[in-house]
């Protein structure tokens, strides 16, 4: 410049170098000759270039996968979903047990394993006693244990379960109608007796016990057996037959002699019958 000092700056704006057909805004931080080349260009979107326009302003804002790569979500610009966050990755979980899913008049608690939407429904309802359900409440939580017939469905014993109200499990006792002193928790009683076991026949007789039904329905049913074969049920027998001749089986007529050659070792069948008229005739 002639007679004062030029003027050594440059608005590299000034010449709209940017692209007004995408509406791009043009700055020059720096107008200067110094910095020629540092404007910038900017979509609407922010999407910046410097030195030269944006090739092309981003339109749709999920050309670029800004909801992110692991393919759990779906980008949609404008957003319209319903689970939507804007400028940013959605949070795609949910806890279902936040709606109170469960009973809670029964005291019902609630877990949900996996809180998110691809796993809708596996959430859990539990009893203060155990009994769980999935996807749901608990119907009934079992408040009294003998409703299950645990003691058995034959009718022979009785149930009871004494704490009811604190939804205990496994304290539950069954007794024998038959004889109330037998009686077992958390599982059916051993309602029967094996009367044998008190040695109830004759030892001294050498005779042997058999109690063939040993339950508590069938008391008084066992035998006592000799050692040959004399037989008595629901006690001893009173005298095991040692000496075969004492129910004189050679006949009343008193003209025969008997003799039970071995009364020891309680054999049967082996008496002998012998003529007093003529001891050579025997039987």
């Amino acid at each position: 410049k002639v007679d004062g000092p030029a003027t050594c700056s440059k608005n590299e704006c000034d010449a709209n170098p940017c692209d007004a057909k995408q509406s791009q805004t043009c700055n020059d931080p720096s107008p200067t000759l110094a910095s020629i080349g540092d404007y910038t260009c900017t979509c609407p979107n922010g999407v910046m270039a410097t030195g030269g326009p944006v090739t092309k302003c981003i339109d749709d804002e999920c050309d670029a996968n800004p909801c992110g790569m692991g393919g759990d979500q779906d980008c949609k610009d404008p957003d319209t979903a319903s689970i939507k966050k804007v400028d940013g990755p959605a949070t795609c979980s949910k806890d279902e047990c936040a709606g109170n899913p469960c009973d809670a008049k029964q005291s019902q608690t609630c877990n949900d394993p996996s809180p998110t939407l691809a796993s809708i429904g596996d959430y859990t309802c539990t009893c203060p006693n155990g009994v769980m359900a999935t996807g749901g409440p608990v119907t009934k939580c079992i408040d009294d244990e003998c409703d299950a017939n645990p003691c058995g469905m034959g009718g022979d014993q009785d149930c009871k379960d004494p704490d009811t109200a604190a939804n205990k499990l496994h304290d539950f006792e069954c007794t024998c109608k038959s004889d109330k002193s037998i009686k077992k928790v958390d599982g059916p009683a051993t309602c029967s007796k094996d009367e044998c076991a008190g040695n109830p026949c004759d030892a001294k007789q050498s005779q042997t016990c058999n109690d063939p039904s040993p339950t508590l329905a069938s008391i008084g049913d066992y035998t006592c057996t000799c050692p040959n074969g004399a037989m008595a049920t629901g006690g001893p027998v009173t005298k095991c037959i040692v000496d075969e001749c004492d129910a004189n089986p050679c006949g009343m007529g008193g003209d025969q002699d008997c003799k039970d050659p071995d009364t020891a070792s309680n054999k049967l069948h082996d008496f002998e019958c012998t003529c007093k008229s003529d001891k050579s005739i025997k039987k």
